[in-house]
């Protein structure tokens, strides 16, 4: 959901702030009061191409921002863009300067306009006047007609990532044949001089420490040797000494209790003193002075040191790089036997797929027909007289292959008798686009309602703008009214010119366009109940309100609601 627009030097807005709420926010004012520029604005936010024309006279730079609602999809966008959340919501900014340069950030962290329009269909669905941005593209149209029908494709998806994952590997293996010799003859060169190395895992470590020995031989021979003659073997030895405080203490022992446990620490020390001296003794004992051996440890700790230098940091990595050259080898030598076993799975993958995205065009189709039906209703209903197809073409060859499926579904329309249908966007009329586009977002909720099902996401706030343009009376109320009910289910922004459809809102925002201090400034702001009744007085009177009008106005209120 949308929190909060902001518009700083952009077109003819000063500074302006609007914080919109649930359910269904109406933006009025006077014809070229600017309404139309606010959703200009968030549009921009949506990844809208700019223009330095947007900035304000006299100003350096335009800024617009908004915040929003995040979602789990926006958040994993994010992520995918290396760009921190922050908490519930999500920031958006742009500025735009006078030189046409821009900058855009995304929770306060520089990003691109390209990462604006991943957010989009996510966010929000902007209709303009001036233009229907491509959130509304095949793949829009076809997650409306999967949550109409409440269709998933996760079958497909499954079946598709298996299939793309096998003929990946058949591309890898089906290598030209130089290729495939160069990478068998560098490979097996490899693997020879690993395997023939016969390394073990933190052999290295062992050796650099018997290197340490053998190359200071003689002096740990001549430390040890020292250490046990001053623990054990001299007349003034530690064991010695130990040995003669002993027999006093014990002495004391026999006429005071008290140093009975003197007498025991004691025999503990001389026992400890007894260990050691034998260990450092074992040690000297086992010092081997070879230079042949401190050779052979010198050859292989420089065979160790190449490979590692060739194929990885520690010898861990060493070993782990030639089981993987191995595997390879083996690959390649036995290409034609793994070949035809990824033939084989290939095909069977192909049959899932194709078995998978069949039973969803089936589905689609169906959904389509039922889909038709209820949105040629709600179109009729808004004052236009049309044909209406949500036409699936099953686009069965490989190449269109995708984790949705290889459906193509485009809405289609005729708004004249005799014409052909013709895809949404070929449309002339605005006002029409956004009227068909209401029509189709409510009858797709009224079948997401009745769907056991809802796994197709579509945007949470959808903004219209003057979607009222050449209609008035009942069809105008049933505008209204169809925007109401799609406000239900999800947020929905509209600037309107009709009382009719202002009486509807659950927030109406009023745009003014004042003069002050010589410069032309707009500014918005929300409405309270006596102040919606006086604007919708203005709309049904004109600049003369009059209390006929204002009651006009508050009967269309208290029947709205």
């Amino acid at each position: 959901m949308l929190l909060e627009l902001r518009a700083e030097n952009y077109a003819v807005i000063d500074h302006a702030i609007a914080d919109f709420g649930a359910g269904l926010n109406l933006l009025t004012g006077e014809t070229g009061a600017g309404k139309s520029i606010l959703v200009d604005a968030l549009a921009l936010l949506m990844g809208a191409k700019a223009s330095s024309d947007v900035v304000r006279h006299g100003a350096e730079r335009a800024v617009v921002a908004c915040v929003f609602e995040s979602t789990a999809g926006a958040e994993a966008i994010l992520e995918a863009n290396g760009i921190d959340a922050q908490g519930d919501e999500i920031i958006l900014r742009r500025e735009i300067s006078q030189n046409g340069k821009g900058r855009v950030f995304v929770n306060n962290q520089p990003a691109t306009v390209t990462v604006l329009r991943q957010l989009a269909p996510e966010l929000a669905l902007v209709h303009a006047q001036s233009e229907t941005l491509g959130s509304f593209d095949q793949a829009q149209q076809r997650s409306l007609l999967d949550r109409f029908a409440g269709l998933s494709d996760d079958a497909v998806a499954a079946a598709y990532d298996a299939w793309r994952e096998i003929q990946e590997k058949l591309g890898s293996l089906e290598r030209d044949e130089q290729d495939r010799l160069r990478l068998l003859d560098l490979w097996g060169f490899q693997h020879k001089e690993i395997a023939g190395a016969h390394l073990t895992d933190g052999e290295d470590t062992e050796l650099e420490t018997e290197r340490r020995v053998l190359a200071n031989a003689e002096k740990l021979y001549a430390a040890a040797m020292s250490a046990y003659d001053s623990l054990y073997e001299s007349s003034s030895s530690a064991e010695t000494a130990l040995l003669a405080a002993a027999r006093q203490v014990d002495e004391l022992a026999r006429y005071d209790s008290r140093f009975n446990e003197p007498v025991q620490q004691l025999a503990s020390a001389r026992a400890l003193v007894e260990d050691v001296a034998e260990t450092v003794r074992h040690y000297a004992d086992g010092i081997n002075a070879s230079p042949e051996r401190l050779g052979e440890i010198e050859d292989r700790l420089a065979v160790l040191d190449r490979l590692k230098r060739k194929y990885g940091s520690a010898l861990a990595d060493v070993i782990a790089y030639g089981e993987e050259v191995a595997q390879k080898l083996a690959e390649i030598e036995n290409r034609d036997e793994i070949l035809k076993s990824l033939r084989a799975q290939l095909t069977r993958a192909e049959q899932e797929y194709r078995s998978a995205a069949q039973a969803l065009t089936a589905a689609r189709q169906r959904a389509a027909r039922a889909l038709e039906k209820l949105a040629v209703e709600q179109i009729n209903d808004l004052a236009m007289k049309a044909r209406f197809e949500v036409a699936v073409t099953a686009e069965e060859d490989s190449s269109s292959w995708s984790a949705h499926g290889w459906d193509t579904v485009e809405c289609r329309i005729a708004t004249n008798a005799g014409e052909p249908l013709k895809p949404l966007d070929e449309i002339a009329s605005g006002g029409e686009m956004s009227r068909v586009l209401l029509a189709l977002k409510v009858s797709v909720e009224e079948g997401a309602n009745r769907a056991s099902k809802r796994k197709t996401q579509v945007p949470r706030t959808l903004v219209f703008d003057e979607i009222d343009i050449g209609i008035g009376g009942r069809a105008a109320e049933a505008v209204g009214q169809k925007l109401k009910a799609l406000s239900q289910a999800q947020q929905v922004l509209c600037v309107t010119h009709l009382p009719q459809i202002a009486a509807f809102a659950d927030q109406h925002f009023l745009i003014e366009k004042q003069e002050r201090q010589g410069r032309t400034k707009t500014s918005i702001r929300a409405l309270t109940s006596d102040e919606r009744a006086e604007e919708i007085a203005r709309m049904l009177s004109g600049a003369t309100v009059t209390e006929t009008s204002r009651k006009h106005a508050e009967q269309m209120l208290k029947a709205s609601r």
